[in-house]
């Protein structure tokens, strides 16, 4: 199919993959793997890659007709990074090998992925990145540093991992991309235990890890370019992703207030009414940032939609501890957990307030996205830099 593909086109395919694997009967690997080969995977991927070439707003059509026969999804919270991330990377840089032999069993969800790209000296500003690789003889590169604040590298597979080549050019153009296998010898996945107890992110060790060629991505040395489609598709899966009217965090909030008369006051009310608008806000931007999508890579808009998402959760947490009182301190489990997945509405009023602090780091700091929407969005002029221009091993640190 090609960009002429129609919404109709689209439903025939659907109902086709559901009169032969009717969902009730078929094994859900089995209707899954069907799926992708019938171009339904990601409708706006090409041919042979779980898509058609159709129109990225079109997956809506094929999504509705799946939901409404009960077929089963592909877990998207669970491989979140491969899907966001990862998937539209290697798409946009990788050779027909490797999106050939990644991102089937990426949508699948049969291999997880992880992001390693956050050093401890290497958040905020991320090209000041130290891990090194080192190209042998063979042509292959040998990896060592630490990466951290790692979701979930203790269940993935694979890594997307940023490491520095040459140390003697400027801290951006000595960088490549590579896919990192996780189980390769001189990997190390260490838990960080956070404010709320559990070990969601980790710190993880790279010594001597082995990557051959066949896993860069992008060309030696210009990691950064590649490595800015997966940030700005990151900050669009995290602030721009697709919910209902009080969806998310604002949702808890509004079931206390209905459900407990007991605990409002003139003022809650005045503070709820404003966030659940700005709420509304925000849900509607998401919607119109996806649109966009559908004719092409994200840009620098993105960061404004994590800026906000981020900014409204701690708000909103904050507003629902303060509205139930003493209960909202209350937070009965702080066991050392590694969770697969974040769940914010299925926990305590006070797991949500911690753990939306987390919100204005992940992603990219709110402070680097302020100065991306300045920039980039807003045409300011960008903040006086006297190490853009120095070679990297020339860098205070």
């Amino acid at each position: 199919m090609t960009a002429a593909t129609t919404a109709e086109d689209l439903r025939a395919r659907t109902r086709a993959l559901l009169a032969d694997r009717p969902p009730a009967t078929t094994d859900r690997a089995d209707f899954l793997r069907a799926r992708f080969d019938a171009g339904l995977a990601w409708v706006h991927y090409p041919e042979g890659l779980g898509g058609l070439g159709a129109p990225r707003a079109l997956q809506a059509v094929v999504d509705a007709e799946l939901e409404a026969a009960g077929a089963p999804d592909n877990d998207p919270r669970r491989i979140g990074i491969g899907l966001g991330m990862a998937a539209p990377t290697i798409l946009a840089h990788g050779t027909p090998e490797q999106k050939s032999r990644f991102l089937r069993p990426l949508w699948l969800g049969e291999e997880v992925w992880c992001q390693l790209f956050s050093e401890p000296g290497a958040g905020s500003d991320l090209a000041a990145l130290g891990t090194r690789a080192v190209r042998d003889t063979a042509g292959d590169w040998t990896v060592t540093g630490q990466k951290v604040w790692t979701s979930s590298a203790h269940t993935a597979r694979w890594a997307i991992l940023l490491a520095r080549t040459d140390p003697d050019v400027p801290k951006h153009r000595g960088i490549t991309y590579f896919l990192c296998d996780m189980t390769a010898p001189g990997v190390e996945v260490r838990p960080l235990r956070q404010i709320t107890g559990e070990a969601e992110f980790n710190e993880v060790f790279l010594t001597g890890v082995r990557i051959p060629d066949a896993h860069r991505l992008g060309e030696v040395g210009q990691g950064w370019e590649v490595a800015r489609t997966t940030l700005m598709n990151e900050r669009v899966s995290i602030g721009g992703m697709r919910m209902p009217r009080e969806g998310g965090m604002i949702g808890p909030v509004a079931a206390t207030w209905r459900a407990r008369p007991e605990l409002r006051t003139h003022d809650l009310h005045r503070r709820l009414l404003g966030l659940w608008v700005e709420a509304e806000v925000a849900r509607l931007t998401a919607d119109r940032l996806r649109q966009q999508l559908a004719a092409g890579q994200p840009g620098p808009e993105g960061s404004g939609t994590k800026l906000a998402f981020a900014r409204l959760n701690q708000r909103i947490s904050a507003l629902e501890v303060e509205l139930r009182a003493e209960e909202g301190l209350l937070y009965d489990d702080w066991t050392m957990r590694r969770p697969e997945l974040v769940d914010f509405t299925g926990r305590d009023a006070g797991y949500r307030y911690l753990r939306a602090k987390g919100n204005s780091i992940e992603g990219g700091t709110s402070e680097v996205l302020l100065n991306i929407v300045a920039q980039r969005v807003l045409g300011l002029p960008a903040d006086p830099r006297d190490d853009k221009d120095l070679p990297w091993k020339d860098l205070a640190r």
